[in-house]
């Protein structure tokens, strides 16, 4: 009962504060832009944003696989990297998938997990969402010391590909959205809403 409190989530007052504001954000800002890229930019186009911005992500993967001693899937997955990276055009293209070398998530909140530090508190994250200290923690380091675009000197360019980011990822949740709008209904659950 939220009236109780929840010993899981000692911040309560705080993450629905802060759910309220990211709900809202998404609602005026983040969905109506999410839905506009999907329908302007071509399929292929969109995929190989993801890629790219996959493929970057790769070098935290592989930095996290090295920290938490999976070497042998370190040394796959630095493999994922330089494939994408090259014959993959800079990772617009997966190439690497096609070859059975799977993207794998690793981060550094997975690695603090590994090394024996626990969860702590249910956190909500402004921008971000639903996490836990451990992997707020995990989050912050892996943003500040191995995701390329954050590192990117160039402001302008850092804040295009940013942006860019966060879009492509909201655009990959309207699909999302729409299946578990569709399961909702009652009857036949594979009408399709429109």
């Amino acid at each position: 009962c939220a009236s109780h409190g929840d010993p899981r989530d000692p911040l309560e007052p705080v993450n629905r504060a802060i759910h309220g504001f990211n709900e809202e954000l998404d609602r005026v800002l983040l969905k109506p832009v999410a839905l506009g890229y999907q329908t302007v930019v071509p399929g292929l186009a969109r995929t190989g944003v993801r890629n790219f911005f996959a493929n970057l992500n790769d070098v935290t993967v592989v930095a996290n696989d090295i920290l938490q001693l999976k070497l042998e899937q370190g040394s796959r997955d630095f493999m994922r990297l330089a494939i994408n990276s090259s014959l993959g055009l800079f990772g617009l293209l997966d190439i690497a998938s096609e070859m059975g070398l799977r993207k794998q998530n690793e981060d550094f909140g997975q690695t603090l997990g590994r090394w024996g530090v626990g969860p702590g508190p249910y956190l909500v994250l402004p921008f971000i969402g639903p996490s836990s200290v451990r992997d707020g923690i995990g989050y912050y380091v892996d943003t500040e010391y191995t995701d390329l675009v954050r590192r990117h000197d160039e402001v302008p360019a850092r804040n295009t590909a940013t942006a860019l980011r966060v879009v492509s990822r909201r655009a990959d949740l309207l699909e999302l959205e729409l299946a578990q709008r569709v399961e909702r209904l009652p009857g036949n659950r594979y009408q399709r809403l429109g």
